[in-house]
């Protein structure tokens, strides 16, 4: 079993607490999904937020999914003139076969922008 980094990003319509839950929560159920990952497959989680983003820990949102024994952190995202508003990222380290080359980075809506390299 290897230790591998999955990464993605999500762009909010707006700060609002339900809105960053269910887009946070549809983000991380992505990435699980798409790298068929089970929570128990969850090493850490790092969320970031953009400066823009007041309206609750982004982390709230894998409690909500009953992601309750991981660790998670959240932590502001540099304010870099002219970066894209509203973005919350998330660095998943997890337990999975998968080769590096075949983890999915998921980039939803707008943030795929973000890195087009990686995106899937």
């Amino acid at each position: 079993m290897a230790v591998r980094a999955v990464r993605g990003a999500v762009q909010l319509d707006r700060d609002e607490a339900g809105h960053m839950h269910e887009r946070v929560a549809e983000l991380l159920t992505a990435i699980l999904e798409r790298n068929s990952l089970e929570p128990e497959d969850l090493i850490s989680v790092w969320f970031t937020a953009t400066p823009d983003l007041h309206c609750d820990f982004p982390a709230v949102a894998a409690r909500r999914l009953g992601i309750t024994d991981v660790p998670l952190i959240c932590a502001q995202e540099l304010d870099v003139a002219g970066a894209m508003p509203r973005v919350v990222r998330i660095l998943a380290h997890v337990e999975t076969e998968l080769a590096k080359s075949a983890v999915a980075h998921v980039y939803l809506g707008a943030a795929a922008a973000l890195r087009k390299d990686i995106a899937q």
